[in-house]
């Protein structure tokens, strides 16, 4: 048989054995859980138009690393990495889940380190998500924050954006909170830099309306996230000149790109104290 033909009846056996790589299984949500996202998913409209044009241009970065090949991946950063960063690294990678987006990986941290606010593990139980506590060092236990069954949890604890664990470089920066944001006008390694800032549940704590606030910070948060990786579900499903377009004009490399409120203020329909 001539070389050729030899090459051709090889590569016919290798085709012929090799299996399609098998998706994971459906992620399975607790009942409580399950309940909670699908009011949330019932609620992707009521995010502000100002915050789905910022969402949006997130969702082109993302879509961008997925079809290169790469995870999308997106480091929250807040001061002290105890409330908003947390309830928005909890959020995405329950969103991902939800929608099938396993390459989506969401870490978080602060440019201080303190502890993962209590309140913060109870808003989370309240949501629906099974919260157990580790060895941790000091006052800065680890959490294992479970969203499915049959997912790996998310460890929940301070630390400093740049720590272990937590990628370097060609990752998306998102600033949580307006004094991070301002403290880290640059962020090293980050492929894009997003200002999504949220108003501190914290002013709430120790008064009557602590309970309310948490819960309306982690309800936005979550409706954000859901509406954030849904944008990419749909980039991905519906790709066309107007989305290349958008995700070629994205920034790589050492660029950034920041949407900030230029008032510095929460924008409307966000829970501050005293509403």
């Amino acid at each position: 048989m001539k070389p050729r033909a030899w090459c051709l009846l090889l590569f016919g056996l290798a085709a012929g054995c090799s299996t399609p790589q098998e998706k994971p299984e459906p992620a399975a949500f607790p009942p409580r859980l399950r309940a909670y996202i699908e009011e949330v998913t019932a609620e992707l409209a009521l995010v502000p138009p100002e915050r789905q044009e910022v969402l949006r241009e997130i969702a082109a970065v993302m879509r961008r690393e997925l079809e290169a090949g790469r995870d999308a991946r997106l480091t929250f950063i807040c001061t002290h990495n105890s409330r908003r960063s947390h309830l928005s690294q909890i959020w995405l990678q329950t969103a991902a889940a939800w929608y099938g987006l396993d390459r989506v990986r969401a870490y978080s941290g602060g440019t201080e380190v303190t502890a993962c606010n209590c309140r913060t593990v109870t808003a989370l139980r309240r949501a629906g998500f099974a919260l157990s506590a580790t060895t941790g060092p000091g006052d800065n236990p680890v959490y294992r924050v479970s969203y499915a069954s049959n997912r790996p949890p998310v460890l929940a604890y301070s630390k400093h954006y740049r720590a272990a664990g937590n990628p370097r470089h060609g990752f998306i920066a998102l600033m949580t909170c307006s004094v991070a944001d301002r403290s880290c006008p640059t962020v090293e390694g980050a492929l894009a830099r997003f200002a999504i800032h949220y108003a501190d549940p914290r002013l709430c704590d120790d008064l009557p309306t602590e309970t309310a606030a948490y819960d309306a910070r982690c309800r936005e948060i979550a409706r954000e996230m859901f509406f954030l990786l849904a944008e990419v579900r749909r980039l991905q499903a519906a790709p066309g000149p107007e989305t290349a377009a958008a995700a070629e004009a994205a920034p790589t490399g050492k660029q950034e790109a920041t949407r900030a409120d230029p008032t510095n203020r929460p924008p409307p329909g966000r829970f501050t104290a005293g509403q």
